[in-house]
């Protein structure tokens, strides 16, 4: 029971996010008097509505998300507060305001998850493991109370990071920079490898790093940790799409809408408590926000993104030709990619379903 509990908790979140971003869009639209037709909290058949003014408010059944119907999204209608009439730094504003919303989503739900926190763990190196090589540490290794500051690269924003970072290292060495003593030291292609370790009498495997120390938050300080945490949400986004590019993760380890409620759900009910679990399925669900406010503004014409492509695009060709792209062409090719983006997520949602079968069998 409360695996269905949890499934119907992250099916409803699915459509807060969705709605939030379509949200986004209205807000914007109407705050430039361009003309919506239609703002819908859900999909599917309609329970409830009311006209007010040019706009229906919807209410359909299925809590899935909801769309913002513009006039003349595609085409010009011939009215002149259609979208398409609209001149670029407008349509610029109201196809942003969408991923902007989710982004803001998911920044307000860390920033309640953390809300009254005043310590946060410290990414300062307390101690060493067993078994550490010895020829690591002192004044041309590490040592303690040295800060981690940045991992190949990436800077150490909160704690963390630093598994994150450590775990993506290719084994041939890590380049570090860390705070000691109130100098930046930097150590080159440091051999930091994964390996058994012991520490207090219990084994595990880890780098031999240990850390636990805590430090004093303030509220703006805590404010500043939540905005940090948010945006690395983004980079674990951005880091995802970039080892799908290279092939480091292949499709058979993506997944879709059911991959991803079974996992949260899955967090949710295995947590040791019921705040615990519903704490684990929020801090999914800012996760995916900030997805979904990156994945929309990826140039591919059907997103978000793709549509912010054409608007530049056109501008360019403006500028250099004086013509633009037919609407009719563009909006064939945003057809014809929301028909492919439909298919792939059928094809992750039939892998999904196979996983979550051979788990139960």
């Amino acid at each position: 029971m409360d695996r269905i509990l949890y499934i119907f908790l992250v099916v409803l979140l699915f459509g807060v996010l969705i709605a939030i971003h379509e949200f986004g869009h209205f807000c914007t639209a109407k705050l430039l008097k361009v003309k919506v037709n239609e703002f819908s909290i859900g999909m599917g058949p309609l329970i409830w509505k009311r006209t007010r003014g040019e706009t229906q408010y919807s209410l359909r059944a299925l809590p899935v998300g909801g769309y913002c119907a513009m006039e003349g999204e595609d085409e010009d209608t011939g009215d002149p507060r259609a979208f398409a009439c609209q001149p670029l730094w407008k349509k610029f504003i109201i196809l942003v305001a969408g991923s902007l919303m989710n982004f803001l989503l998911g920044l307000v739900i860390v920033v309640v998850l953390f809300w009254g926190s005043s310590e946060e763990m410290s990414p300062v190196i307390q101690d060493f493991a067993e078994g550490f090589p010895s020829q690591l540490q002192g004044e041309q290794g590490l040592q303690a109370g040295d800060r981690l500051l940045r991992i190949d690269g990436h800077a150490v924003w909160v704690y963390e990071d630093i598994n994150l970072f450590l775990s993506r290292n290719d084994g041939e060495g890590m380049d570090l920079v860390v705070l000691r003593d109130g100098q930046r030291v930097q150590l080159r292609d440091f051999p930091l490898e994964r390996a058994e370790y012991s520490y207090q009498g219990q084994a595990y495997t880890g780098f031999g790093l240990i850390f636990g120390g805590v430090e004093e938050v303030s509220f703006l300080g805590q404010l500043k940790l939540s905005f940090l945490r948010t945006l690395d949400f983004v980079r674990v986004v951005w880091m995802s799409l970039g080892d799908l590019v290279t092939g480091h993760v292949g499709i058979s380890e993506m997944s879709g809408v059911i991959g991803i409620v079974d996992v949260v759900s899955q967090a949710g009910t295995q947590a040791g408590s019921l705040a615990v679990g519903v704490w684990n399925v929020f801090y999914y669900m800012a996760l995916i926000a900030v997805n979904l406010a990156v994945m929309n503004l990826l140039p591919i014409p059907a997103l978000d993104g793709g549509r912010i492509a054409f608007l530049l695009l056109n501008g360019l060709v403006h500028l250099l030709f004086r013509r633009t792209i037919p609407e009719q062409v563009e909006g064939y090719i945003h057809a014809a990619f929301l028909l492919l983006l439909l298919v792939f997520m059928a094809v992750i949602a039939v892998q999904d379903v196979w996983k979550i079968f051979l788990e139960v069998h």
